[in-house]
């Protein structure tokens, strides 16, 4: 066997960037590649030693020395050539061109070409053209899995802000591709979707101990994205101190900073592979991850700057339009005035910030935490004075939901009722709280999930009815 421009040799995993070298030349080639390890430079196979070693080493280095991302483009198998024992890497030629090393970024020292049987850097030319016809995946060109999507609730906001959307609305806005089919820009904005953004809650700095682990989803991701800012609101815990004169309440964080953050990382985040963004709480401080990497073209310095360049921007526009972000960039401003640079971390495929809980009010003094007690009003027929469960966040929903109750009522037919659509809202505003509150029970308490389950007042339901 002899090398060819599709065929490279190499007698062992040697430690410097050669490896990487020549990945990212068949990467760059339309039709891809095979590296061989265990073979001369004549074609002699040789053997690998440590050949299960040697894959994971390979398998490794060409997941975190190359980008893009070169995951799902090559294969490491091992194969028995001559009776030696050898590493096969086949490479298929990316469609996200030029490849280049992570060491030395999108220049001739980190971009390279098969020229015949060599590995040669690729001219600044070459790089600037296949740069810019690169074709990138986004969730404006993927089809949505679904194609049966409805936008009642992306249609009330646009009414909200003066807006109407018209038959072409989905073409306007960009939910299409270029086939006329529904894109995943689309499915993320429809009234139902598999997506969901987590806000998770721990009992100290780390993630040891879970309190709490709630999911806002399955909905429109602008109203996704209006839940999670509300919850962090209520969680939003202030810290007091008070002197002869006042009382001096400050929050565990900067509330305009926060949503400004989450939102980035909500619009921002990189949905291709289906990996939404997530808000951990912590005991200490709490923490806002989205998915991707900074774009093609966008250093850290522009980041910061609020320099932006969206990497959906369909989302970006609807955002934009129902006033949820103003520009570009919106907000990166005001964060960093709030929290530095220093808050940041930016992983191989997320970008995370953490925000310190404030200790100390506007004086520089130490304030204690005291948790903030929301204005609430009461159910019908309950004296808040009197009932210990009036602390519970008790809402006008859950007014409404047990005046609506008679008999036993089955989740679809109460949704019905209250003209509620979405099941997270009925769930979270209305249900829960309903029957933390002791006020409606389940009808098979054993079997929580059966499919017939029913709700029903409970006494105490009933009597708060009769005294109202």
């Amino acid at each position: 066997m002899t090398e060819t421009d599709r065929i490279e040799y190499k007698r062992e995993l040697s430690p410097d960037i050669d490896l990487e070298e020549e990945a990212v030349a068949f990467l760059n080639r339309r039709e891809g590649g095979i590296l061989y390890i265990g073979i001369d430079k004549a074609g002699n196979p040789v053997g690998v030693k440590d050949i299960d070693g040697d894959i994971l080493k390979i398998k490794d280095r060409l997941r975190n020395n190359i980008l893009p991302s070169a995951m799902g483009l090559f294969d490491v198998t091992a194969d028995v050539i001559g009776g030696a024992k050898v590493i096969k890497v086949f490479f298929a030629g990316g469609s996200e061109k030029p490849y280049y090393l992570k060491r030395y970024g999108m220049t001739p020292k980190g971009c390279f070409i098969r020229v015949g049987t060599a590995c040669e850097p690729m001219p600044e030319a070459m790089i600037e053209d296949l740069f810019a016809r690169r074709v990138r995946n986004s969730i404006g060109r993927i089809r949505s899995v679904r194609q049966d999507l409805t936008f009642e609730q992306l249609r009330i906001y646009y009414q909200e802000h003066g807006f109407k959307l018209n038959d072409n609305f989905a073409r306007t806005l960009e939910l299409l591709t270029d086939d006329g089919a529904y894109n995943y820009a689309a499915y993320l904005l429809a009234d139902e979707n598999a997506n969901s953004i987590k806000v998770a809650k721990y009992a100290g700095r780390d993630r040891v101990e879970l309190v709490a682990n709630n999911e806002y989803g399955m909905t429109s991701l602008v109203t996704a994205t209006k839940r999670v800012i509300e919850r962090l609101k209520v969680e939003n815990t202030v810290r007091t101190r008070k002197t002869a004169l006042e009382r001096i309440d400050t929050p565990l964080w900067d509330e305009r900073a926060v949503r400004e953050a989450v939102i980035n990382a909500i619009v921002h985040n990189d949905y291709t592979r289906e990996v939404p963004p997530k808000v951990e709480l912590f005991s200490d401080h709490l923490e806002i991850t989205s998915f991707g990497r900074l774009p093609e073209g966008l250093t850290k310095d522009d980041f910061f700057a609020g320099v932006s360049i969206p990497r959906n921007k369909e989302l970006m526009r609807i955002f934009r339009d129902l006033e949820l972000v103003e520009s570009l960039g919106s907000g990166m401003g005001y964060i960093m005035q709030k929290y530095g640079r220093d808050n940041f971390i930016f992983l191989d495929n997320f970008i995370r910030m953490t925000v310190p809980y404030i200790t100390k009010d506007r004086e520089g003094l130490v304030v204690e935490a005291e948790q903030a007690t929301p204005q609430v009003t009461p159910p019908v027929g309950v004296n808040p004075t009197s009932n210990p469960t009036s602390s519970l966040q008790v809402t006008l929903q859950v007014n409404r939901l047990i005046s609506i109750i008679k008999g036993d009522m089955p989740r679809s037919a109460i949704m019905d009722a209250l003209s509620l659509k979405d099941r997270v809202t009925f769930t979270e505003d209305y249900l829960r709280p309903a029957m933390r509150l002791g006020l409606i029970e389940l009808t098979q308490p054993d079997s929580p999930r059966s499919p017939t389950q029913k709700y029903r007042l409970t006494a105490k339901g009933m009597a708060a009815l009769e005294k109202a």
